[in-house]
């Protein structure tokens, strides 16, 4: 009997991160990472955000599987928020399994004893509900990551994930080319790959590799060698540590968190440091300078703090200090999210006088599937049907014309372009995209609280941050007259100074429009209101913000 295979996103799809997977194959449901992203700045006092999952509750009883592919928060972030609600065994990796025990610990959001978590081999297959699952083995730049197969009667359902062609590396961190080509040998129904640096030509490969930036700085430094990279990738931290120990360093933590993340790396196996290679990070200053390779770790968000606190010497709880001598090389590059904290930081290094090294924008890559990567997987398991999968739009969009310019036989009949919530459908009639009304989009997470911030939370806080005005004043409603005030106080607006004029205009508007309201007989949520509209109007032409504007209306006898 010929199944029906349905394939939704609940996020991922013309965005980065949030990424959740799900395929549905005759009512059974696999879901294929369930990832988190970190805010960006419109999204003030936000910690994490995930997809919503309503629709995943709502058919928890279908849910027979969590697959989590490797172990960023991308992949599985989301998942401590969820699974409380829709439980399902998690099947991952031993370095999968370390990281999201590590972060539902740390979110507080579930005891990580409360999964049922089942450790495959990154190349192995297995039955689930009595079908058969298959993991293969790519290179990316945390070790033990997958691509996945499930079986079907009408062909495999194949999902790269992140990945790159990698030939010459650890071999945690190896693809295992030859179980992709015995996946060839099956039929593939159809074939999902990530889409991030798909309109880039040739291969990622090796363009990744920290190595070549920094051998010369770290052989050449006259002081300690400092090294900050963003805790998720664990490729260039492997990278560094080798280079660091083969010119007889020691390696040193730069804080609890680095020396916290190293010693889950070593307990996993991804990391090898000789005891008397490690030193911990109260001892820098014991050191000789020369021995010293000092790792910095920490997510990006937080990354670039930490270094403008180093470089400002405010970096209380840590013993290090940097000195003319040092040289501090800043291993990752910075994204949308946090360019203006990157460049707060790169300046306050260049202030400290150390020897600065940075990664050249065009010379250093994420490990991410190139053109030429995308074209090796389509051409070995020549799919039947196509679909891009995690990053923007364009970047969807140029990944599906890779496909259709290769000659398999891909067409507009066969590649699909998704959005998070639409379902391609694929029965004996052939594949269609099928709208059901699942509903999708951002959950905030907020301390220990799962959707509690709403958007209006978050506008409240972006205006906070530009100030707030308080006014109020008393009246009495049944007399229609004011009877004290009114009270303006202005913070975080204007420098103290120029505070008078804008007072004065501030109550005058508050006064006329209160006044105006008691004439009329308003309601006093409704005078509240217009007077609200009058002075963020007013504030918004006089000094181009938009502060919080509180009106406080007592009503007195």
């Amino acid at each position: 009997m010929n199944e029906t295979v349905k394939i939704l996103s609940l996020g991922g799809l013309d965005e980065e991160g949030k990424n959740c997977l799900v395929v549905d194959i005759d009512g059974a449901l696999y879901v294929i990472e369930c990832g988190s992203r970190e805010p960006d700045r419109r999204m003030p006092g936000v910690d994490y955000v995930i997809p919503n999952f309503d629709w995943l509750k709502e058919n928890k009883d279908r849910v027979k599987a969590y697959f989590i592919l490797h172990g960023h928060a991308d992949e599985l972030g989301a998942l401590p928020y969820v699974y409380r609600d829709v439980p399902a065994p998690v099947y991952l990796s031993e370095v999968s399994k370390a990281m999201l025990t590590s972060f539902a610990a740390s979110s507080r959001a579930i005891d990580p004893k409360e999964f049922d978590l089942h450790v495959v081999a990154p190349t192995s297959s297995f039955l689930v509900d009595g079908r058969k699952v298959s993991f293969y083995r790519t290179s990316h730049n945390i070790a033990n990551s997958s691509g996945i197969a499930i079986a079907t009667s009408r062909g495999n359902v194949v999902y790269t994930s992140d990945y790159v062609i990698e030939n010459n590396c650890d071999k945690n961190f190896l693809s295992d080319l030859n179980a992709l080509a015995r996946l060839a040998e099956e039929k593939t129904l159809v074939l999902l790959t990530e889409s991030l640096y798909a309109s880039r030509k040739g291969y990622t490969a090796p363009l990744y590799k920290l190595t070549p930036h920094i051998a010369e700085p770290m052989k050449n430094a006259k002081g300690r060698f400092y090294l900050a990279i963003a805790s998720s990738n664990f490729y260039n931290v492997t990278e560094a540590v080798g280079l660091a120990l083969s010119l007889g360093k020691k390696i040193v933590p730069y804080d609890q968190e680095t020396a916290s993340l190293i010693k889950a790396m070593q307990s996993s196996g991804q990391l090898l440091i000789p005891r008397d290679s490690y030193a911990p990070s109260e001892d820098i200053n014991r050191l000789r300078s020369l021995d010293v390779f000092c790792l910095m770790l920490a997510s990006k968000r937080k990354l670039f703090g930490k270094i403008a606190l180093l470089a400002a010497g405010q970096n209380e709880g840590t013993q290090a200090r940097l000195s003319p001598e040092d040289t501090f090389a800043v291993g990752t590059l910075s994204d949308d999210n946090n360019e203006l904290e990157a460049t707060d930081a790169l300046d306050a290094l260049y202030r400290s006088g150390a020897s600065i090294v940075t990664l050249p924008r065009k010379g250093f890559l994420r490990m991410h599937a190139s053109e030429e990567d995308l074209k090796t997987v389509i051409a070995l398991l020549k799919p039947k049907y196509y679909v891009p999968a995690k990053g923007l739009y364009k970047d969807m969009l140029a990944n599906a014309e890779i496909a259709l310019s290769m000659g398999l036989g891909l067409n507009h009949n066969s590649v699909f372009l998704l959005e998070n919530g639409t379902s391609l459908i694929i029965d004996e009639t052939g594949a269609r995209l099928f709208s059901e009304g699942v509903k999708v989009g951002d959950v905030y997470i907020d301390g220990i609280g799962v959707g509690d911030v709403q958007s209006s939370v978050i506008a409240d806080r972006e205006r906070l941050s530009q100030g707030v005005v308080l006014m109020a004043l008393t009246v009495s409603k049944g007399r229609r007259k004011i009877l004290a005030g009114p009270d303006v106080q202005l913070r975080g607006l204007v420098f103290l100074k120029d505070s008078d004029a804008i007072v004065k205009e501030v109550s005058r508007h508050f006064l006329s429009e209160v006044e105006d309201g008691l004439k009329a007989g308003s309601k006093l949520e409704d005078i509240k209101q217009k007077a609200y509209d009058r002075v963020n109007r007013l504030i918004r032409r006089t000094t181009g913000k938009e502060p919080l504007v509180l009106p406080l209306i007592v009503e007195a006898e």
